[in-house]
């Protein structure tokens, strides 16, 4: 790869949620959101799939983002690292109710704004650009208790003012924004996506798809209030990516595929060109969905973002015959596991040629710059005799990546960046874990919430710092 492959000024940099690495859960006036109800062990999965209520926390369950890993009092010295490896972005989310406790009031929890001026400001004052999420996985309980969260058209409000106070609060500080992390994943896990929980005998896809309107109104609206605050502010929608594969050229398997692409990329398709897609006519008419839209809602929706920004951690299999028994369980995005790629401990495939592949699906389908924000691998890292550790897969996983993203460039897609995931160990939001790793930092903190939670360098620290300096040239 030549060193013209990126772009100059090309975003290098990592990426960290609030609900999965601040901690400090009741600290400085914030309220409960729904991350905070998760524990660690069997019943997440449950409670993140809306089909157990948990609207209390219990005294004999562990929740790992009550501490996390401390960022809340420790940011400084995690930017002081960032900037050490070179980032010239970094990717975080600000906590909903840490600015709006209950999630409706008036007016802000004054130190929640105040901590995250601070937080900005200080990746400013490295020369970091701070790329912000409005809402990563957390909503506050107050919303989900009285208002069945993102069931209720009133969610459009409460997240409005809840933006236009970030536009406004971080204006000059903040350029680049994105509105809801990996919206599709609402489709995949309710409540941890958006807050929902299902009554018995409900039509569950009714509920989700009225839900995920609201989400896209609010969506729209926030894109025109970020414009309207400041016309230099760059919004952005963010999907958990990765094509289907067809799993055989069984015309059948190939049609499901393209079916599981329409509905992983149906916010995206909405988001990025301001309408419904034709086939959603179709598809909730055999759903049994009828979605209430309000008079003005196609004019809102036509608010479409500025860029496009995505995960990508694996590719997909789809056939026709997919079902519960032979379909992953190690993702709540149902896949058959590809034999044509290696797969890591939690059974994610490792496919680089498949990042290349989505970019220029994505690409082709929205004429819209892309953003690649989440991308890494979940490892056991364990330290040698001597602390040092030599995470030489991940190294190997991130190279191969970054090389089929500088392919995608290369192919004549425009890429503002890469922010690789969890850029320092943080809780791992599918199953609350420490020991699933993503960092290039290693935080001492185990499973069960025990360690010193001291960061030290991995391996891939001073790798990353290399390619950085040298904007994707040095790979080796």
């Amino acid at each position: 790869m030549s060193a013209s492959t990126f772009p100059a000024g090309f975003l290098w940099g990592g990426a960290l949620a609030a609900n999965q690495s601040e901690g400090g859960y009741l600290e400085g006036g914030k309220g409960l959101a729904t991350v905070d109800m998760l524990p660690l062990g069997p019943e997440r999965l449950p409670v993140k799939l809306g089909q157990q209520k948990r609207f209390t926390l219990r005294d004999d369950e562990f929740y790992p983002s009550h501490q996390a890993i401390d960022f809340y009092h420790r940011y400084k010295e995690d930017i002081a690292l960032m900037a050490e490896m070179g980032f010239r972005v970094f990717r975080t989310s600000i906590a909903w109710s840490r600015l709006f406790p209950q999630g409706d009031e008036l007016s802000p929890n004054a130190q929640g704004i105040a901590f995250y001026r601070d937080l900005f400001t200080e990746c400013r004052r490295h020369g970091i650009e701070p790329l912000v999420t409005l809402c990563h996985f957390d909503v506050p309980m107050h919303l989900v208790i009285e208002y069945g969260s993102w069931r209720s058209r009133k969610m459009v409000d409460f997240f409005t003012h809840y933006a236009r106070t970030c536009f406004t609060a971080f204006d000059g500080l903040v350029k680049y924004w994105l509105t809801f992390n990996e919206i599709n994943i609402l489709l995949h896990s309710p409540f941890s996506g958006a807050g929902l929980v299902f009554a018995e005998g409900e039509n569950v896809e009714q509920v989700k798809y009225q839900a995920t309107h609201h989400e896209l109104i609010a969506s729209a609206l926030a894109t025109k209030i970020a414009h309207e605050v400041n016309p230099a502010n760059q919004v952005g929608c963010m999907l958990a990516g990765g094509n289907f594969y067809p799993w055989s050229c069984k015309p059948e398997d190939v049609w499901a595929a393209l079916e599981k692409d329409r509905e992983n990329l149906f916010f995206i398709d909405v988001q990025a060109r301001g309408a419904y897609p034709a086939w959603t006519a179709r598809l909730f008419r055999e759903k049994g969905i009828q979605v209430a839209m309000e008079e003005g809602d196609d004019a809102i929706l036509r608010h479409t973002v500025d860029f496009v920004s995505f995960s990508y951690y694996a590719s997909r299999c789809a056939s026709a015959e997919m079902n519960e028994q032979n379909s992953s369980a190690a993702n709540v995005v149902k896949s058959l596991a590809n034999p044509h790629v290696s797969r890591s401990e939690w059974g994610w495939g490792i496919d680089p040629l498949g990042l290349r592949i989505t970019m220029n699906m994505m690409y082709d389908r929205y004429q819209k710059p892309l953003f690649l924000v989440e991308n890494g691998l979940g490892a056991r890292d364990e330290p040698d005799a001597n602390g040092a550790i030599n995470d030489d897969y991940r190294i190997s996983y991130l190279r191969e990546h970054i090389l089929a993203m500088g392919e995608a460039i290369a192919d004549g897609i425009p890429v503002i960046g890469y922010t690789t995931w969890g850029c320092i160990d943080l809780v791992a939001a599918s199953t609350g874990e420490m020991s699933k790793r993503y960092g290039l930092v290693y935080v001492d903190r185990d499973d069960q919430g025990k360690g010193s939670l001291a960061r030290s360098r991995k391996k891939s620290f001073w790798w990353y710092k290399k390619v950085i300096a040298s904007n994707g040239a040095d790979l080796d």
